[in-house]
């Protein structure tokens, strides 16, 4: 009669370890799985973008910016937008995609800017100006220079009181009848000077858009 198969031996624990590396579909740096990012609307529609395996890195899911977008009336012809945390750079390359006639990204990790460069490069994103640099900089010489924007973005890492830091530089760059959109890890209370237009959740992502509460009629609305 032909011998039992022997079986391996159990290992001592039943936890499983997380795959990492090539194939596995995760990143071999966090052990989370990899994510995938595409742009949902508009001339670039389903075109795949580049998440590179860079620390907090986070982009918007997928659904969450079909939501925004669905919020804006899907058009952003003719305006000026500004995504001053841009990370994967899928925000601004939305609202560029759907026709948003300038869009400033800006992403001080290196890495992350090379990726987004590429994604330009490659779509021919004319529109779209990335600069590699600290936001908070980059705020302060828009405003100085006089520069005013139909939309921002703001996405920044969580935890860290960015969006506070962040709204009163962006003041100062809205043109009337702007909005403010924003993405946090709970609920947003605008601050005095401000009013909450819409708010959403996805998972542990809350995400807002936010006017000045200053009698300025948002466009679309």
């Amino acid at each position: 009669m032909p011998r039992p198969r022997r079986r391996p031996p159990v290992a001592a624990s039943s936890a499983r370890r997380a795959p990492t590396g090539p194939g596995s579909g995760r990143s071999a740096r966090t052990g989370y799985p990899a994510q995938r990012v595409r742009i949902v609307g508009g001339q670039w529609k389903r075109t795949p973008l580049a998440v590179p395996d860079v620390p907090g890195l986070r982009p918007t899911p997928d659904r969450v910016r079909e939501t925004l977008f669905n919020w804006l009336g899907q058009s952003l012809e003719g305006r000026a937008c500004l995504d001053p945390f841009a990370g994967t750079g899928a925000l601004g390359l939305e609202a560029a995609s759907r026709g948003a006639s300038r869009v400033v990204t800006v992403e001080r990790d290196r890495v992350a800017a090379a990726a987004i460069r590429s994604t330009i490069e490659r779509l021919q994103a004319d529109a779209v100006e990335l600069v590699t640099g600290d936001a908070f900089d980059v705020l302060r010489r828009l405003a100085g220079a006089g520069e005013r924007f139909d939309l921002v973005l703001l996405d920044p890492p969580f935890g860290e009181g960015l969006v506070e830091r962040a709204l009163p530089l962006v003041e100062p760059l809205l043109a009337p009848g702007s909005r403010v959109y924003v993405e946090t890890d709970a609920p947003l209370a605008p601050p005095p000077g401000w009013r909450l237009e819409r708010a959403a959740r996805a998972g542990h992502v809350h995400y807002h858009l936010i006017g000045r509460a200053d009698g300025h009629t948002p466009r679309g609305s």
